[in-house]
């Protein structure tokens, strides 16, 4: 994944809905993402936060498996944090 600008982070921070997913662990992150993008507009954002280490590995296949686009992903020591857009 590319290194995203501030402001590129911004504007997709302004377009999300979050999805608090720190303290689960595999699968519930993914399982919990697939229920909030069925539940956003297709361009919609997700904005997942998560301290699981699985969710590395796992949102991007999820991402590539059913044709969404992972926007942009933050690694700091606390949590990751995906922003997922809804594109079907």
């Amino acid at each position: 994944m590319s290194a995203h600008s501030q402001q590129q982070l911004a504007e997709l921070e302004s377009q999300s809905i979050l999805l608090d997913t720190q303290g689960l662990y595999c699968p519930e992150p993914v399982m919990m993402l697939h229920g909030a993008i069925a539940d956003i507009a297709i361009g919609g954002v997700v904005k997942v936060v998560a301290t699981d280490p699985s969710t590395q590995r796992d949102i991007p296949k999820f991402c590539d498996f059913l044709g969404h686009e992972l926007a942009a992903c933050e690694v700091t020591e606390s949590a990751f944090t995906f922003y997922i857009k809804r594109l079907n």
